[in-house]
């Protein structure tokens, strides 16, 4: 057993990134020292600025939970050939819709709070869809209108928001129904009043989900086949394009659900925005981490969690520079982006490995 545990962590789908984040923290202690920064005590900062009290405990799980959502939209439509840079303005229209419904309707709670979520989740799947019907019917590149459909989602946010759901005067909009919140009320008073919602839950469930659909499902293996050749994928009597659409709008799903339980959850109202929330561009570099399958999207959605909130302990605990953060992060991402460099520093880790099997 204790061979078996040794094979698995010493294998190469392992072995790489946890390789990469850890030259990506020696890069950034590097640049610290640069600096004239303490790298030992900025992490340390760092690690207690998470760990050290309950509060940071919980809103770091908080801050984790959007990451998961849209890490896993971008992975599931990578992992069916396209590419999904359009998270953002999925996660954008998932806050938008349930909003909306979570404003506008007086409903029971086992009725309103789902329906919230299945309506956001919509909002975000039908906004992806876009780009996947561009693509199927006029092969349109699917990077550059899922871009175009970002901006497009702010604008058309806020002026949804402005028409209907934020009063005159107001950047905010009135609170959604207590019925379609969905914090955890005794989890919250557990960790201090940390803003901890049933998101969480959902996002680990999705990751589940997105495991089963693509790779035990009829559906899944014609998405995945459709990815890697399309050509031979319609020769075979599958349908491309209905194919195309659907992974996308199946991505935009998983984007719109983070959407929503980010308003219902931790806002409870939707605020007109000047810039976009980050959630959909964090989650491109969240599924790079994660080598694009649900775990190591959980995984490195977790880590980019961690480094995301502590960034603020560094500021105060160590007197780091936030953007320092943003650093080390780039440093990882490079690092699980270009295999070549890393399996140089663990080639003899590899070759005994290699040996001994």
């Amino acid at each position: 057993m204790n061979s078996k545990i040794r094979n698995i962590f010493l294998a190469d789908s392992t072995l790489v990134p946890l390789a990469a984040i850890l030259l990506g923290l020696i890069t950034g202690a590097i640049f610290m020292l640069a600096g004239g920064f303490d790298p030992i005590k900025a992490y340390g900062s760092l690690l207690d600025k998470v760990f050290g009290t309950s509060y940071g405990f919980g809103e770091t799980i908080r801050q984790i939970t959007p990451l998961i959502f849209t890490g896993l939209s971008v992975a599931f439509a990578f992992r069916t050939g396209l590419f999904n840079i359009g998270a953002e303005g999925q996660f954008i229209m998932g806050m938008l819709a349930s909003a909306y419904v979570g404003i506008s309707f007086d409903l029971p709670f086992i009725i309103h709070a789902p329906l919230a979520i299945i309506i956001g989740a919509l909002a975000g799947g039908l906004w992806g869809a876009i780009a996947g019907y561009l693509k199927a019917a006029r092969g349109v590149n699917e990077v550059i209108t899922t871009i175009m459909l970002n901006w497009t989602a702010l604008y058309f946010a806020n002026f949804i928001l402005n028409a209907f759901l934020v009063p005159q005067g107001k950047q905010n909009s009135e609170p959604v129904k207590e019925s379609a919140i969905i914090t955890i009320g005794w989890l919250s008073d557990m960790f201090d009043n940390a803003r901890l919602h049933w998101g969480t839950l959902l996002a680990l469930i999705a990751a589940v989900v997105f495991y089963i659909l693509l790779w035990k499902t009829k559906t899944g293996f014609e998405l995945r086949a459709v990815g890697l050749n399309p050509h031979a994928s319609e020769y075979a009597g599958m349908n491309v394009n209905k194919n195309v659409m659907n992974a996308m709008f199946i991505g935009g799903l998983f984007a719109g659900i983070g959407g929503a339980c980010e308003t219902l959850g931790v806002f409870h109202y939707m605020s007109i925005m000047s810039a976009m929330p980050g959630y959909g561009m964090d989650g491109i570099a969240v599924a790079l981490i994660g080598g694009n399958t649900p775990i190591g999207v959980v995984l490195g959605a977790i880590l980019f969690g961690i480094l995301s909130f502590g960034a603020s302990g560094m500021k105060f605990g160590a007197g780091v520079p936030v953007e320092l953060i943003r650093v080390v992060i780039a440093s990882v991402i490079f690092f699980v982006a270009a295999h070549g460099i890393v399996r140089y520093f663990i080639k003899p880790l590899l070759a005994r490995q290699k040996e001994e099997s």
